[in-house]
């Protein structure tokens, strides 16, 4: 099975700080992929790396779709297949999710096939009440996170990288965001889910577990990894 999204030796500085030591990680189309990591690890450093923050000095590779996005400007990247669901989604006033949809059905590369995507994953969903709405006003985390994964389907990427969606979820909402996730594997889609606990994986089926400490990959395997994550901690990987 090929890789939806190949990282080879990613580093990352933030002025004289090292954050990124060499990343290397694989995801490959049809998989949900976790990387867990405590704070500080460089997580969120490797999303934004990813995303093409130009804060960040960046090195090495990045394959989506075995198209080299490093160097690349944000819609370039986006454009390659490359989608991120935010920790904390921002709330965007006078533009309804309805227009962001249009939008992005517009720029798609068969407007036909998104208008579809569009209108079964707004009933997979349970969107339709949403549509109106700017963009997450008022919503609850878990609206937010529902809103985030009905544009992951409309969109179509080869690559999501999920950026602790389940952040300020209750059970529930954790619950039913996983499910999301689940509902959205695809055989021309990789998942890479960020997170800090083992929760959501508790009602996921994930793939693989990777985990991130000092910003190097230190431990990759099945499920049972995050199960000892959870007896051990990451004291015992630092």
């Amino acid at each position: 099975m090929s890789n939806a999204l190949q990282i080879t030796n990613l580093t990352a500085r933030l002025g004289d700080l090292e954050i990124l030591k060499g990343i290397d990680l694989e995801v490959p189309f049809g998989e949900v992929h976790a990387l867990m990591g405590p704070n500080g690890s460089g997580k969120s450093t490797l999303t934004h790396v990813l995303m093409g923050n130009s804060d960040y000095e960046a090195g090495g590779s990045a394959l989506v779709g075995g198209i080299e996005v490093m160097g690349l400007p944000v819609h370039d990247r986006a454009r390659a297949g490359l989608f991120e669901a935010f920790q904390y989604p921002t709330e965007i006033a006078g533009v309804s999710l309805d227009d962001l949809i249009e939008e992005m059905i517009d720029v798609s590369d068969d407007a036909v096939r998104a208008r579809q995507r569009t209108v079964d994953a707004a009933r997979l969903l349970d969107m339709d009440r949403f549509m109106a709405r700017a963009i997450n006003a008022g919503l609850s985390g878990g609206e937010k996170k529902r809103s985030e994964m009905f544009q992951l389907a409309v969109s179509a990427p080869k690559v999501a990288v999920l950026d602790e969606i389940d952040s300020g979820l209750d059970i529930d909402a954790v619950r039913e965001v996983a499910a999301m996730v689940e509902a959205l594997r695809s055989p021309t889609l990789g998942v890479l889910v960020i997170t800090h606990y083992s929760r959501i994986l508790g009602y996921m089926d994930p793939d693989r577990v990777h985990v991130m400490v000092d910003g190097r990959v230190v431990e990759s395997g099945g499920p049972e990894v995050a199960e000892r994550l959870e007896a051990e901690g990451y004291a015992a990987r630092r």
